[in-house]
Order: structure tokens, then sequence, then C-alpha cells
């Protein structure tokens, strides 16, 4: 009897697992109590302070208590947070906590309200041409064409996201951290973040097959550096055919 309820509970949990990735959402950590309370003694000590007990918010810092487990984790394994001043852009680094705390950490947020889980997002899913074209549009007007960053307005700035990791892509769009905006499934679908992730790891990695990449700092740098190039060669050759007329 005890093996037929094992099953059945595994059989669930695949369930849940497998409908979990269909949805295009890893499966919720909230739904683990120990986790929870776990994260919930973590928060206490090195959240609440700014965000308060429940996640209701205070003078130091915004109520998270719908931002979901997305916005937990980008801003945790970013190393947005805890911020070490709660004025301006947070800018990344190394995470504070482990990861096992970190999970803890979004556990208890996540179960404070209903927003965002974290995307399942694997770039080895994407597809790398329509991953660009919705790069293009959509984020090269902020990060960049080869995805270096840029600035904004208000002394703000779009990071970097060549050493962004997938599901921090994936869970950034989801949540539209600082002047990000947020799109949800209705404008990007499960299929849409593999595609720009894997696109990203393609400016992150570049196969170079066109040669010298400059430092890959983009077309309209590497065209110009290559006009001026071509442009010195013939005034070179110019010189060189003019004093060769004057010698004869």
């Amino acid at each position: 009897m005890l093996g037929v309820v094992t099953v059945v509970a595994l059989s669930g949990l695949g369930g849940l697992h497998a409908a979990a990735q269909s949805s295009g959402d890893q499966p919720a950590l909230a739904d683990d109590p120990e986790l929870v309370a776990a994260g919930q003694e973590l928060f206490a000590t090195g959240c609440s302070s700014c965000h308060g007990l429940a996640g209701e918010g205070s003078v130091n810092g915004p109520r998270i208590a719908d931002a979901g487990e997305a916005a937990a984790d980008f801003q945790l394994r970013t190393g947005r947070m805890p911020a070490a001043d709660i004025e301006g852009q947070q800018p990344g680094k190394d995470p504070a906590y482990g990861d096992r705390e970190i999970q803890a950490l979004v556990a208890y947020v996540g179960s404070l309200g209903d927003g965002p889980r974290i995307p399942d997002v694997d770039p080895a899913r994407g597809d790398l041409a329509n991953g660009g074209e919705l790069y293009r549009a959509n984020c090269a007007a902020c990060h960049n064409a080869s995805g270096i960053g840029g600035a904004l307005s208000y002394g703000s700035e779009a990071p970097s996201v060549r050493d962004v990791g997938p599901v921090q892509v994936g869970e950034a769009m989801r949540t539209g951290p600082g002047q990000m905006p947020v799109f949800g499934p209705d404008s990007f679908s499960p299929q849409d973040l593999d595609d720009i992730a894997r696109y990203i790891q393609e400016l992150a990695e570049p196969s170079r097959r066109g040669g010298l990449s400059l430092g890959s700092v983009g077309p309209v740098t590497e065209g110009f550096v290559a006009v001026l190039f071509a442009l010195g060669s013939i005034v070179l050759a110019t010189r060189w055919i003019t004093a060769r007329r004057r010698a004869s």
C-alpha cells in the first residue's frame, strides 16, 4: 500500500513539474513549507529593515509582497540585493547569499503574494535567428546592438547583458527591474525567451566567422573603422603613385 501511495505522490509531483514547464515557468519554490520557513528567518534578519517583515515596504525600501519569485531571484542572484545604498540604481555584483539561501529567500517572497514565478529558460531550445530579430527590435535600443549596455535618462544605465545568465534574462524581462519595461507572456512567449537568451549567449561568445571583431563594439563602429582603413589605404596608394611620377 505504501508503495502505491509513493508512486501516486511521485506521479503527482511529475505532473506538477510538467505543467510548470508547459507554462514556461519553473516549479514554485513557495510550495515547500520548510524552504519558506528558512527563508522567513533569513528575510527577517537581512531584508525586513527595508522591506518590512511581510514585504509591506517601509521608508527605506519598496513593497515586495507581490514581487514574486522571479523578481526576488533576479535581484539576489545578480547581487543587486541586499543594497549597499538605498539611493540610485543598484549595480550588479557577486551574490551575498549561497544558492540554498537564495532559494529559501525566494520561496518566502513568493509565498507573500501572487507575483511571477521563475521562468524556465533554456538557450539550447532557442532559435538564434528569431532571437536576433527580437533582440534588435526590443532590446538593442537600451542594451546596445552588441549587448554592452548604454546610458539612459536621469543618470541611469542599461547594464551589459553579456554576463547575464539565461534564467536571469528571462526574469528581467518578466519583472522589469529599474527602468526596464515588463514583458509578460502576452508580449513574449516562453519560446521567445529561449530565443532571446540564445542570441544573448551568441553576443557573449560570438563565433567570429567574419574575422577580427574589434572588440565586438557594434556594427556601426566596426564599419566606421573599416571605412577609415580603406580611405587611409587609398591616400597612401595615391601618394605612392604621385611620388613615382615625380621621380620619373
